[in-house]
């Protein structure tokens, strides 16, 4: 047995251990008396300096630290899902049954429920060659989803037999090499490893949001990665709820890493009584959650984005399509620079470390759409949505710069339309997409042949007015000629009657693709119907009185299964101005 350490020196979450036998990096040790989780984080000569994911008050010198031998890993199998875990993968609802509404130091909970059997179904028999990757069986997890047990060896099976089993019960055998080893319903995986897949695939299907700012003007794809960054107030957590409710992911993985409580309870509390768009079912049925609120050890703040971009691979690996909701890498990004400090790093920008771009790039790498490993034909994706908290709104700090420089989408929220109540609060002329161009062939042939080009004219449009409101303020609108008063008006209708959502009305809290089309193809008609009418001598007050454009600020209540109405509504439009031309 290998002999204890010794704890030497104690600063915060940060300790030394000397004379601690085999000791790797990135070994889970047992801190003192109480057994508090550490990892080993780095070794000079027989000293190992650990990374304390609990907190350390109490602790003194002298104290015995004992190495597992394991690296930080999270067990992989049924009963992930509908779970609120902690920052290395402690189910919180289990630790409150067992400690009280505090969680005790260096208390001992398994990560999946030990008692629960499982009605384990088996796809191969006695005698079948699996690969790493291949499905061993299912197991109906949740009523949203199935579970598939997935061969973490390649060999030639020796037995294995459908039936109900505890995560801990043997399901089969399979012979590596001439060594026999043991299946079971669940795995282990370090977490700081990407788990492989197959093959990489060009972002060139969208993650279909069902918000209309982001699925025309700033698409994500599937396997994408996306960036929030925005003031206190600015609408971050309510747009990623509903990016999590109405995009169309099997899976949702919620990070709430470093949140202040009250934040984090909102979203323990709201997620288990959102009802799932499609099903109707609770949205818990197909969502794990992390909270690692702001007054949790620093230290279980870093390895959250480990732990919950892990979960996220494995469902990935099923076959499924991801969302991950990291909110936020700043908090992330406060705790490395924390570790950082009392390692005595040599600190980099603002003092974050040096190896802050690094750390965030390997992150959002972990994105992507892939096919998976196995035999049979599987394609997973997993779509990162990180949330950014700049201190003050200023994007210029490193967290956000590093981030920006990583990822694909900018959703920049500005707390001034948040202000002024339109939501979701997207700032239409500081974000962007690099996906836009990859995904036009998609949306030519899924869509509409012309929703590129419209897309692209209303954009135009809106950058357009942002000009003429320079001119609007100094001498006031009426001083415009009327082919530009026409841009302020459809503007206008542009921004409040496509770009704004509202998140808690049924019916327009999301959009599919279709209906954004139409949407946007009723505005750009009376475009330029109303640009026509003006250049043949029409006053633009009798073009701001034509009944269609009543009926546009309405076509956010047409529902999905009445789009058909938007033909009427076409009809309107140029019905109504070609009124207008003949008088």
């Amino acid at each position: 047995m290998a002999k204890k350490g010794v704890l030497s020196r104690i600063s915060g979450p940060v300790v030394e251990v000397k004379n601690l036998d085999d000791a790797k990096l990135y070994d889970v040790v047992r801190v003192g008396e109480e057994g508090l989780v550490g990892e080993i984080i780095k070794i000079v000569g027989n000293t190992a300096v650990v990374q304390v994911y609990e907190d350390t008050n109490g602790l003194k010198p002298g104290e015995p630290v004992e190495n597992t031998g394991l690296p930080l890993s999270v067990e992989l199998g049924p009963g992930i899902l509908k779970n609120i875990y902690d920052g290395i993968q402690r189910p919180l609802r289990d630790i409150e049954a067992k400690s009280g509404h505090f969680i005790k130091r260096g208390i001992n909970v398994a990560p999946l429920p030990r008692d629960v059997k499982w009605e384990f179904s088996a796809k191969v028999k006695k005698g079948d060659r699996v690969k790493a990757g291949d499905v061993l069986g299912t197991v109906q997890e949740t009523e949203l989803i199935t579970h598939k047990v997935l061969s973490p060896f390649e060999g030639k099976i020796e037995g294995i037999k459908s039936g109900k089993y505890k995560i801990d019960d043997e399901i089969g055998t399979v012979n590596v090499e001439g060594k026999k080893k043991d299946l079971f319903l669940y795995q282990k995986w370090f977490v700081r490893n990407p788990r492989p897949y197959a093959e990489k695939f060009a972002p060139v299907i969208p993650l279909v949001t069902g918000q209309r700012v982001i699925d025309t003007f700033f698409p994500i794809s599937k396997g994408g990665t996306a960036c929030i960054p925005g003031p206190f107030g600015s609408g971050k957590t309510v747009t990623q709820q509903s990016l999590a409710k109405y995009s169309d992911t099997e899976i949702c993985v919620y990070i709430g890493c470093g949140e202040r409580g009250n934040e984090m309870t909102e979203v323990l509390t709201e997620f288990p009584h959102l009802k799932d768009d499609k099903t109707g079912k609770p949205l818990m049925e197909r969502t794990v959650l992390i909270a690692n609120t702001s007054n949790m050890p620093v230290a279980a703040r870093e390895a959250s984005i480990y732990t919950g971009i892990t979960l996220a691979e494995y469902y990935r690996d099923m076959g499924y399509n991801v969302a991950l909701m990291a909110d936020s890498t700043s908090r992330w990004a406060e705790a490395l620079r924390e570790i950082g400090g009392r390692l005595e790093e040599m600190p980099g920008e603002e003092g974050y470390p040096a190896y802050l771009a690094r750390k965030l790039a390997e992150f959002y790498e972990r994105a992507g759409r892939v096919r998976t490993l196995g035999t049979d034909e599987r394609f997973g994706s997993i779509s990162i949505i990180g949330a950014v908290s700049p201190p003050g709104g200023d994007i210029s700090e490193p967290v956000s710069q590093n981030t920006l420089r990583v990822t694909k989408v900018f959703l920049a929220l500005d707390a001034s339309l948040a202000q002024r109540r339109h939501f979701p609060a997207i700032n239409w002329l500081k974000s962007y997409s690099l996906y836009k161009e990859s995904l036009d062939e998609w949306l030519r042939t899924n869509v509409t042949d012309e929703f590129p080009a419209m897309r692209d004219k209303a954009m135009e449009l809106l950058q357009k007015e942002a000009e003429l409101q320079e001119i609007v303020q100094l001498v006031g609108p009426d001083a415009l000629p009327d082919k530009e008063q026409v841009i302020l008006l459809v503007t206008k209708m542009l921004r409040e009657d496509f770009l704004q959502q509202n998140a808690y009305s049924d019916i327009d809290a999301k959009a599919s693709f279709k209906k954004q089309a139409l949407m946007l193809k009723s505005i750009m008609l009376f475009h330029e119907k109303a640009t026509h009418s003006v250049d043949i001598g029409v006053q633009l007050k009798r073009i701001q009185d034509v009944p269609a454009k009543a009926k546009i600020g309405r076509m956010k209540e047409i529902t999905e299964d009445k789009l058909d109405s938007f033909k009427d509504l076409h009809k309107d439009i140029e019905a109504d101005f070609a009124a207008l031309a003949k008088k």
